[in-house]
């Protein structure tokens, strides 16, 4: 390497501080989505006569129960209270919404069933039913639920409008999942933005030819919307379309050039070109522009061991650990660049690490 070169790789892993990445991998994941996770929304429910009723006393206990995660406590005391007071008001509701903070869906579908033919108007319970159904893999039932209260409740622990975007996409009704997203992101339901939106969620629900059409919709409809050609880009590399891939990214970095995201995405094509001298070029602009993300250390990194430039991939590794010390990956590629360089007890302790790390992270649920 060009002693330039080298002072300049000196000094970005010496001096700088951050990184970016996805989880630690080269490869754009799209996951499935599961089981939602908590999200924020302003949103407050409809104010109305039929609101979420107030808690009877009985219920007290139960509910604190629930608060400390004790869900087959909670669920045992309501059966005895429904064994003690058989019919009680509120009573199926109560099971319901303990059935779905405990993840027993099919329970809760039925409880609550029984709480909406005591109240209609209960829309918690509604948005909680048609939750439980799309846990349950039955988008099909959890839309007419989910489509007649669109308002975010803390119980639910999700913004259910993002759930029936994503049971629009599983039943492959896409214009309404398009709207939905909108609706969610506060955009018009035709603009760029839109199916921009839209294109990432099919991404994620791994629906990739629908998701190229509709980012390619987005182009067309705004030539210079930022991170457009980045999907695609994405979209392409996790396809092994590398020439496709470099394409949208040189066209993304045009558009938004202080995109730092842009030159990381665009480095690791090169790099799975075999492109070391380009992606490393890359990789320097990444950091330099974002001083707070693992990606770009971990992949200049693994770059820097396959030029033979194995004291400058530690330091760059050891770099992304100082940030990110429970991520496999740089364990494991230090421990190659150790071993390049004859610190076989170094690498024996860095491989185990890693090793160990892997093995956690597949033992949980």
């Amino acid at each position: 390497m060009p002693m330039r070169g080298v002072a300049t790789i000196r000094c970005i892993v010496g001096l700088l501080a951050g990184a970016f990445f996805c989880n630690g991998t080269a490869m754009p994941a799209f996951p499935m989505v599961h089981a939602p996770r908590a999200s924020v929304s302003l949103e407050k429910p409809e104010q109305n006569s039929q609101q979420t009723p107030t808690p009877a006393p009985e219920f007290t206990e139960a509910k604190r129960l629930l608060q400390l995660g004790k869900f087959d406590d909670a669920i045992a005391l309501l059966g005895d209270l429904e064994q003690k007071q058989p019919g009680i008001k509120g009573l199926a509701r109560e099971l319901g919404t303990a059935y779905y903070r405990k993840g027993d869906y099919a329970n809760a579908i039925t409880s609550l069933k029984k709480a909406l033919d005591e109240n209609a108007g209960d829309n918690e319970a509604v948005q909680l039913l048609g939750l439980s159904y799309y846990l349950s893999q039955r988008p099909a039932e959890a839309i007419p639920e989910l489509e007649k209260v669109q308002t975010w409740y803390a119980s639910a622990n999700v913004d259910a409008a993002y759930i029936l975007g994503i049971c629009y996409i599983q039943t492959k009704d896409y214009p309404k999942a398009r709207a939905a997203f909108a609706r969610m992101f506060d955009v018009p339901a035709d603009s760029a933005s839109s199916y921009l939106f839209t294109a990432r969620m099919l991404l994620r629900q791994d629906f990739g030819s629908v998701a190229e059409e509709y980012g390619r919709k987005a182009i067309a409809l705004d030539p210079k919307l930022p991170l457009a050609h980045q999907l695609l880009g994405e979209l392409y590399l996790y396809e092994s379309r590398i020439d496709d891939a470099i394409a949208e990214f040189k066209k993304e970095l045009e558009v938004n050039p202080g995109n730092a995201a842009g030159y990381y995405k665009l480095a690791d094509a090169y790099s799975r070109a075999q492109k070391f001298d380009e992606a490393e070029r890359l990789l320097q602009r990444s950091v330099w522009l974002d001083p707070t993300a693992t990606g770009p250390y971990i992949l200049l990194g693994k770059v820097l061991e396959k030029k033979g430039e194995a004291q400058l991939a530690v330091r760059a590794l050891q770099r992304a650990l100082a940030m990110e010390p429970n991520n496999p990956v740089p364990h494991h590629l230090l421990g190659q660049a150790y071993r390049d360089l004859g610190k076989n007890e170094d690498a024996d302790r860095e491989l185990k690490i890693a090793a160990d790390l892997e093995q956690g992270q597949s033992a949980k649920p």
